[in-house]
């Protein structure tokens, strides 16, 4: 009985806590959401603002929107019953009794609401066209992740701490914004294609957009994916996962079991589990598997987009430029004309009935018969719903895509070629001082340069930048005075200061890397 009564004291705590949650977001959708939304800005904008009414009254004059003291009064209290604001508990010293009941009520965000309007500007300032991914974060998480078991894997050395948690940091904030941002992408590219008037001009840069863009996203993360999954099973072996959680820096003690510290991601193994798992280390569905089901299918709705346009009975689907010159008429007409171009166009007429002659099926259904209790007329489906009135037959042959799909394998494999004949000229020149290169080597070597430039700016250590892909690191040493000098066909390429190499990738941890020098 002690028990069942727990639990039910337990489930009736839950649901308060998320009506509770659920009252956050009360003042944005208010009959004044506009009144709480500036009040919440002033507060959000100033690290832990303690403002009275009158002083948030007087800075939202001075921002435009005028409110009185009394009415800014009532709104922050009721922001406090939605958990959005709290009182403040500052001491005030004042002169007057006047003031004093001008200032005895003074008010200061709470943390989830002012985290909850930060949420909700970032949304009212996002556009409605497509995100831009950050794909480039997949080989940070990668090299990241790479340091990570370096420096758990060597127990000569001891770790740092600070370095560990930001790197720690750094793999869960980069996939986080990865995830979003593809999440954000495919979102528009799944509203855009089920739109039937896409068309003409707009049609053609959307489907340069979904063919150039998801073959980069596609190749990104067919790149990056296998060696972040390796890592990640690597780093969740029982001694190393351990030994990271074990010298990740403890969250402040408060001393009181009552106070609960919120973490940063990637201090428990099962965050770092469902990290992997998105990679592709369980059974379920991995997250590059679901962004490449998504091209598949955007792939073939843009086809399906397209066949419609080609179609050879008349407008198709697309009503698009009907309704354009429809909505030029309204635009121009005087208001009398208005409302007989609406009835004329949409057929909001009285309703009245014509007999036909014989065929009629229902006699009774005279002129003064409503459409509402009269037989209804049949309509072929494919005019009702596709507007078309050709006689359709069996079904076209799927168009034959691998073709196209051989020629993009055959360009990426000859782009993937071009780079690996580049890496063998790096490596073959070892010490780059007076070689020459191709154009192609010396624009991967550019590539290569600037993390050595950033690890030895103002140093004296060396610094090596892996290129795992390619199996070389490129090897920098500060030498104050000399100069590494590479000839081209097309210029010299001169770096002061630094002297150049190019050596194989050896075992992890032979050479430092650029990011830990």
């Amino acid at each position: 009985m002690e028990e069942n009564g727990g639990s039910a004291a337990e489930g009736e705590s839950a649901v308060q806590d998320t009506a509770a949650r659920r009252a956050l977001f009360s003042y944005l959708t208010a009959e004044a959401a506009d009144d709480y939304m500036a009040v919440m800005r002033l507060f959000s904008e100033t690290l832990l603002a303690d403002l009275s009414a009158a002083e948030v009254a007087m800075q939202l004059v001075e921002r435009g929107r005028e409110l009185d003291a009394d009415t800014v009064e009532t709104r922050c209290r009721q922001l406090v019953i939605w958990g959005n604001l709290v009182p403040s508990v500052r001491e005030t010293r004042v002169r007057t009794v006047a003031a004093y009941h001008r200032s005895r009520s003074r008010y200061q965000v709470s943390k989830l609401g002012g985290r909850l309007h930060r949420e909700a500007e970032e949304i009212m300032r996002a556009t409605e066209g497509a995100r831009e991914v950050a794909r480039e974060l997949l080989a940070r998480v990668a090299e990241t992740l790479r340091l990570i078991l370096l420096q758990v894997s060597y127990r000569e050395r001891p770790i740092d701490s600070e370095l560990l948690a930001g790197q720690v940091t750094g793999v869960f904030n980069d996939h986080r914004l990865f995830h979003e941002s593809v999440t954000d992408f495919y979102a528009y590219l799944s509203g855009v294609l089920t739109r039937y008037d896409l068309a003409g001009e707009e049609y053609a840069q959307f489907k340069n957009l979904l063919l150039d863009y998801v073959d980069l996203i596609g190749a990104d993360v067919s790149r990056n994916a296998p060696e972040i999954l390796g890592q990640l099973k690597t780093l969740l072996a029982p001694s190393l996962i351990d030994t990271l959680l074990e010298n990740l820096p403890e969250p402040p003690a408060t001393g009181d079991a009552l106070i609960v510290v919120e973490r940063l991601p990637g201090r428990t193994r099962e965050e770092w589990e469902q990290l992997a798992a998105w990679y592709g280390a369980s059974s379920v569905r991995s997250g590059p598997e679901q962004l490449r089901v998504a091209a598949r299918q955007a792939l073939g709705q843009l086809i399906a987009n397209a066949k419609r346009m080609l179609a050879a009975s008349g407008t198709g689907v697309s009503r698009r430029a009907d309704l354009l010159k429809l909505a030029g008429w309204f635009h121009g007409a005087d208001s009398e004309t208005a409302h007989l171009l609406f009835d004329a166009a949409f057929g909001a007429y009285p309703a009245r009935h014509l007999l036909l002659g014989p065929e009629e099926q229902d006699l009774r259904a005279g002129p003064s018969t409503s459409w509402w209790v009269a037989a209804p007329v049949d309509v072929p489906v494919s005019l009702r719903e596709r507007g078309d009135r050709t006689v359709r037959g069996r079904a076209s042959r799927v168009p034959d895509t691998k073709e196209q799909t051989d020629l993009l394998m055959n360009a990426a494999r000859e782009r993937a070629q071009a780079r690996e004949a580049a890496a063998a000229e790096l490596l073959a020149a070892g010490s780059l001082h007076r070689s020459r290169l191709s154009r192609a080597a010396r624009d991967l070597l550019l590539e290569l340069l600037p993390p050595v430039l950033s690890a030895t700016a103002g140093g004296e250590a060396e610094a090596d930048h892996h290129a795992s892909d390619l199996r070389l690191a490129l090897r920098g040493v500060p030498a104050r005075g000399q100069l590494t000098v590479i000839n081209g066909d097309d210029g010299t390429l001169t770096v002061d200061g630094l002297l150049l190499s190019v050596v194989p990738l050896a075992g992890p941890g032979r050479a430092r890397t650029a990011a830990s020098a």
